[in-house]
């Protein structure tokens, strides 16, 4: 999904035109970035955290020569999603699997035939 879509199914949703939606959308992600950059952690309950972290140097293989490279530290930002967002990817994730025995199933069951 893009932030276009996003854009467009709020708006939808709230009978709001698609320039205003876009500009909340937009302040709500600067915001986010910007308390990345001042306080380096937000949390947003029921969804999760982001927190910036600084990842070690270390070596790296080039994948065209097979070289060495060394890689500098850097700041990545890393995410931890939240209990809801973890229950509804679970929930995923079961469906996915009760299909994938189910396809097995007729699978199965149509080479016995």
């Amino acid at each position: 999904m893009t932030k276009k879509e996003i854009v467009k199914a709020i708006s939808d949703e709230l009978g709001l035109t698609q320039l205003t939606t876009k500009e909340i959308v937009q302040k709500t992600f600067d915001a986010i970035i910007e308390t990345l950059v001042e306080d380096r952690r937000i949390e947003l309950r029921n969804f999760g955290v982001f927190e910036v972290r600084m990842r070690a140097a270390r070596t790296a293989r080039n994948p065209r020569t097979g070289g060495q490279v060394e890689v500098p530290a850097k700041f990545v930002v890393s995410f931890k999603p939240g209990k809801e967002m973890e229950a509804k990817v679970r929930e995923l994730e079961e469906k996915e699997a009760a299909r994938a025995r189910l396809a097995q199933q007729a699978k199965s069951g149509n080479s016995g035939s």
